[in-house]
């Protein structure tokens, strides 16, 4: 089902956050998954309590049951129709409770292309960041979405050539994440026409997860952009809804907090990990933005868990 990279312990403060790259069992050749939470959790046995980091998408679509999820610490109340998708780097937890049931889809973000476009110029048939994060299916969508993806289960054992397989599911889960993205947008009010700063925002989006780690200032991105620091603080804030800058700072504290609070690494190497030559300018940023200390918000949460 996927690859675990070495799992950190109490004496061994240098592993990271445990992360999960795509590797089907042995004897699957194809290049996504979908089976039951009752497989997965055979699959999983005591890994199942774990937080993970995934380097690919994870669908979970909830058929019976109720159950908590949290994703990059937020916690996400599930039930019968709750469709979750968890993004390459979250960290997401399956949550305590065994009294639910449902389907898992994964897929690595490459699988979504379309088959017949040439290599060199590749690109995505569907914009993955359109995706919901979680939705609650309307009643007659979640037969569908069952339904498909029990598809995908059952067509990944024919009896076929492995091109055409992967051809074939390709297109199916092509066909699923489409119907979700119109499904989310017949709930949701309709998104303006893209503008520029639209555009823009989205560039300066990708760039900041790129780079977060060691671009720091809004500076850092605008020659990358080729625009100037206002039209980049004009256009995230018209779809943002905050600066430039907090909207960097926000992710460099998302990371911090994963890495608080799922390793043992010191607060330093933690700093250094993410781009600062003194901790102490770390831990500024971090108690500006939290309201607590690294150290102080590492003791809270895990008390709390």
């Amino acid at each position: 089902m996927f690859k675990r990279h070495r799992a950190p312990n109490r004496s061994d403060v240098n592993t990271p956050l445990k992360r999960l790259s795509y590797l089907p069992r042995a004897r699957y050749p194809l290049d996504l998954e979908a089976f039951t939470i009752a497989d997965w959790r055979l699959r999983a046995g005591d890994g199942a309590r774990a937080t993970h980091q995934y380097e690919f998408y994870t669908l979970v679509c909830v058929s019976q049951g109720t159950c908590t999820h949290v994703v990059d610490f937020e916690p996400i109340t599930c039930a019968p129709g709750s469709l979750l998708m968890v993004r390459p780097g979250q960290a997401h937890n399956f949550g305590r409770g065994d009294d639910w049931e449902g389907w898992m889809v994964l897929f690595r973000p490459e699988f979504v292309l379309p088959v017949s476009r040439a290599a060199r110029s590749l690109e995505f048939a569907i914009d993955l960041e359109r995706l919901p994060w979680h939705m609650a299916l309307p009643g007659r969508e979640v037969l569908t979405v069952t339904r498909l993806i029990e598809q995908m289960h059952a067509d990944a054992k024919l009896d076929a050539p492995l091109e055409d397989l992967n051809a074939l599911l390709r297109h199916q889960l092509n066909a699923l994440l489409t119907r979700l993205i119109i499904v989310q947008g017949g709930q949701q009010a309709p998104e303006p026409v893209t503008s520029p700063a639209l555009q823009r925002f989205k560039r300066f989006q990708q760039l900041v997860e790129e780079h977060f780690t060691h671009w720091h200032s809004a500076a850092d991105y605008v020659d990358r952009l080729g625009c100037t620091e206002k039209s980049l603080t004009r256009a995230v804030t018209a779809s943002a809804g905050t600066t430039a800058k907090a909207f960097i700072s926000a992710r460099i504290v998302l990371e911090a907090k994963r890495l608080l609070l799922h390793t043992d690494l010191p607060v330093s190497t933690i700093a250094e990990q993410l781009g600062f030559d003194e901790a102490t300018n770390f831990s500024k940023l971090f108690r500006r933005e939290v309201d607590s200390s690294p150290a102080a918000f590492r003791r809270q949460q895990r008390a709390a868990s």
